[in-house]
């Protein structure tokens, strides 16, 4: 990066944006000083305005590692790294198990040399209502807790926190100054974040239950989506507070963040009758009913680099201030659009924004 400290301003402070503000202020070569400006902070765990509270924040298989080479770079940097924060306690690791009514639907799968411990099932491990099944070890995280962490290490290292909603890159652009750079880390937000209006951006509703559970201590789950958008898994999160979270929805195009009591019930049913200590009234205890919208794309997440010709055209484009605005180029990153993918390709992702970052700048011959 550059020897004499630039601004770098991050719009949005989920877990990419998050994320890419650790990577970067954690190399003391990259000279600069970062602001992360927001409208929803990590404090702000009930806000449904933005997906990283909401998430279910473990590593589960998506069909994208599988076909995306880039993706499936993310996932294992982020598990690797995830896996060996272990000891901090921030990371739980889980055995796991999956379920398919297919009976070829886990032959050869991309991701089987990711988590730890990889097997088939045999058929008498497997519920009689299944027709295969797999085995492993994941991670998950607990987003409250894991969000607050990130965002301590950074005040730690000098980054600032600005609670303010952007509506434009050139806001963003004017907040980092003559020589900065804007990171576009909004999610759901580049649908309107002005000079950027991604109309590729979509929600994914999801809903979920958040039970106490102490005696649930591994991952469950099925691999089929049901016709309404349905999704069964559980994930138990790490702390001594022994919570799980029971999910879900994969409702694409559904912009819907009302709780929906049928659909609680059909959750809370299909992950009863894969595990049905759940039922157990003495020990397991309803905490929460929680519903977010997952930021998607049409095509995969987009991490790349774009020079943007300021001032943007168009007499509509709000400003911050009156001034006669000066002709000139700012280097934007955007990384935004990973769906429900976020947390488990945020540390690859993130790695090779920063490194896309530096060389955009070592190509442009600043100093």
């Amino acid at each position: 990066m550059s020897k004499d400290p630039r601004t770098v301003v991050i719009i949005g402070a989920g877990v990419i944006g998050l994320t890419i503000a650790h990577v970067l202020s954690s190399d003391p070569s990259n000279a600069c000083e970062i602001v992360m400006i927001a409208r929803d902070m990590p404090e702000d765990i009930d806000s449904q305005g933005w997906a990283s509270p909401w998430a279910g924040a473990n590593w589960t298989p998506m069909p994208m590692g599988g076909l995306d080479e880039r993706i499936k770079r993310w996932e294992t940097v982020t598990f690797n790294k995830l896996w060996d924060m272990i000891p901090t306690g921030l990371v739980k690791p889980l055995p796991s198990r999956m379920y398919s009514d297919q009976e070829n639907n886990f032959v050869d799968p991309w991701y089987k040399d990711l988590p730890r411990d990889f097997r088939v099932l045999p058929s008498h491990d497997i519920p009689s209502v299944y027709k295969s099944g797999i085995g492993f070890t994941t991670i998950s995280v607990n987003p409250s807790v894991y969000l607050s962490w990130l965002k301590s290490q950074l005040e730690s290292r000098g980054v600032q926190f600005v609670r303010k909603k952007l509506r434009s890159i050139e806001e963003a652009a004017d907040a980092a100054g003559p020589d900065g750079i804007v990171v576009n880390a909004t999610s759901l937000g580049a649908r309107s974040l002005i000079g950027v209006q991604d109309t590729k951006m979509y929600p994914v509703r999801g809903q979920t239950i958040l039970v106490h559970a102490p005696h649930l201590r591994e991952f469950l789950g099925e691999a089929e989506v049901y016709p309404n958008g349905g999704v069964t898994y559980m994930i138990p999160r790490p702390g001594p507070d022994s919570t799980v979270l029971l999910g879900g929805t994969t409702q694409a195009h559904n912009w819907d963040t009302s709780y929906d009591k049928e659909t609680s019930d059909q959750i809370f049913t299909r992950c009863a009758a894969l595990e049905p200590r759940l039922l157990e009234k003495d020990t397991v205890h309803v905490l929460s009913h929680n519903v977010g919208l997952r930021p998607a794309r049409e095509g995969g997440p987009r991490v790349e680099i774009e020079w943007m010709k300021l001032p943007l055209e168009g007499r509509l484009v709000p400003r911050m201030d009156s001034a006669i605005p000066q002709a000139r180029k700012v280097l934007v990153l955007h990384a935004y659009g990973f769906g429900p993918a976020g947390y488990q390709e945020s540390w690859g992702a993130a790695e090779e924004a920063v490194n896309l970052l530096k060389s955009s700048i070592l190509r442009s011959g600043s100093n």
